[in-house]
């Protein structure tokens, strides 16, 4: 008798669970690419690495990491993407002189608003 009031009750607690923390994580993942903007940081591409990556089950964001080269030294930028149903890829070309438009986290520079220069 306990066991069939007990059980449904922990099936129903943890549905309520999941379905909590995939609303998290559907808002963690539709804000993913978008950065305050703290910081500009300008320079020349010098090289390009572009992936897709799992956010969360079946939730995808698309990184474009670029290294760029400022009067100083190299600096890691990163440009996070959510992949949705009208996601279109912006490409950027090594060699091109930009200026973009975010914040530092950790030891690299996430954005999401950037210029493209002519020199």
């Amino acid at each position: 008798m306990v066991t069939a009031i007990v059980i449904p009750i922990i099936c129903l607690y943890f549905f309520w669970l999941t379905k909590k923390e995939m609303k998290e994580n559907d808002t963690k993942w539709a804000l993913a690419g978008h950065v305050q903007q703290e910081a500009v940081v300008t320079g020349v591409i010098k090289s390009l690495i572009e992936e897709k990556q799992r956010f969360y089950y079946h939730r995808f964001i698309y990184v474009q990491s670029l290294k760029l080269q400022t009067e100083t030294k190299f600096i890691t930028i990163q440009k996070i993407t959510p992949i949705t149903k009208d996601f279109q890829i912006v490409s950027f070309k090594v060699g091109e002189y930009i200026r973009v438009y975010g914040k530092w986290e950790e030891n690299k520079f996430l954005f999401n608003e950037y210029i493209i220069e002519k020199r």
